[in-house]
């Protein structure tokens, strides 16, 4: 068997994010280092959304936006987001920009397979494809297991679910320079459902029907909500260029007590994306880099891990949309209404102090919260 110091089992955007800053940082030149995926990434399967400064991947983004709407059956309000700009990457330019750098590295290799198990064996690890196994130090496991989650009940497990088409209308209907950061008046069915248009240009756009919600819909429900949404915009003619669906894990489950001092979870599987929103592509920023300094310094990845006050802003929210999902569009809607708009979008980045946290948890309906407070301090 071939045996590696680090192999990441999945090559998402956790995983490719971690051994891209793996090379930036110039001290893992002397490790080896193999990623496993049966996706060879070769595809533009997903678009990643986040909001930022300039400089963040600036040169790779396919889009940006200086202001978005936030829309409600009731009000609607142009966002004025600076100092931060709301950006679109898409997956394929993400992954041609990582395996770029990483082919050139000899120390790195790419394996297209499927891992079907892996497990830590005293001081080294064994990885099991369906072609062959390896051995390795550490393990970085990418690979969501949702059995974890759903075989408890302590913490709710919610999905972020969407199908999105980005079209090309015949009408010159869109702002390229505004963005539709969520619109809640398309109807809630009892859940908290929204619409995300992302305007390239007058007459092109990716519209994604998105639910935060415990249950995935049929395909053609989601699809017939887009048709409806881009009537309602005035378009009558149109082509669609591509399609994309996703379903991001929302939950505030502790994934990193199943860490072993040669094991970790990353990305999804590792509770990376962000509980609230499955906002995951600035998180996944943020953790791998902290992953990468920390290895430079210790060995046990058991210590990496620390919890945060918004793990537990996230959980009450959660537990509030896991027994009542309808009222999503209610909080999204109190906190968008008159707050802040930067001090919202730094509060979601997990970057506030806690005057800050207070700016916008006022804002909240405060029954809501109180009673989920209460309720899950007995769930402790």
């Amino acid at each position: 068997m071939k045996h590696y110091h680090y192999i990441f089992t999945g090559s998402g955007l956790s995983a490719l994010m971690t051994v891209y800053e793996m090379v930036i940082s110039g001290k893992f030149k002397d490790k080896n280092i193999l990623l496993i995926d049966e996706n060879p990434k070769k595809t533009n399967d997903r678009t990643w959304c986040f909001w930022d400064e300039k400089g963040l991947y600036d040169t790779m983004a396919f889009a940006k936006w200086h202001s978005a709407w936030f829309k409600d059956k009731s009000f609607e309000r142009e966002l004025q987001l600076a100092p931060y700009l709301y950006k679109m990457i898409k997956g394929l330019d993400f992954y041609n920009l990582v395996f770029e750098v990483i082919t050139k590295e000899s120390n790195i290799q790419f394996v297209n397979q499927k891992v079907l198990d892996f497990k830590e064996l005293g001081n080294h690890c064994v990885v099991k494809t369906e072609v062959e196994s390896y051995t390795c130090n550490q393990v970085f496991n990418s690979v969501f297991n949702p059995e974890l989650v759903k075989s408890q009940s302590k913490y709710p497990f919610l999905h972020q679910h969407f199908i999105g088409w980005f079209i090309k209308s015949k009408e010159a209907v869109f702002n390229p320079d505004c963005a539709t950061f969520m619109d809640f008046s398309v109807k809630q069915k009892g859940n908290t459902r929204f619409m995300y248009v992302l305007p390239t240009s007058e007459t092109e756009a990716l519209l994604e029907y998105t639910l935060f919600s415990k249950e995935l819909l049929p395909r053609k429900e989601y699809e017939t909500e887009i048709q409806n949404y881009i009537q309602k915009l005035g378009i009558t003619d149109y082509e669609i260029i591509e399609k994309e669906q996703g379903n991001i894990p929302m939950t505030c489950y502790p994934f990193w007590k199943h860490n072993s001092k040669n094991i970790i979870n990353i990305g999804s599987a590792g509770g990376w994306t962000k509980a609230s929103t499955g906002y995951t592509f600035k998180n996944a920023t943020k953790k791998s880099k902290a992953l990468v300094q920390f290895l430079s310094k210790e060995t046990d990845l058991r210590k990496l891990h620390k919890t945060n006050k918004f793990w537990f802003y996230d959980l009450l929210l959660l537990d509030i949309l896991d027994k009542k999902n309808e009222v999503g569009s209610t909080i999204f809607s109190s906190m968008f209404r008159k707050g802040n708009s930067t001090v919202i979008f730094k509060f979601l980045d997990e970057e506030t102090t806690f005057w800050e946290d207070l700016q916008v948890i006022w804002k909240c309906p405060k029954g809501l919260f109180i009673q989920a407070l209460i309720t899950r301090i007995f769930r402790f």
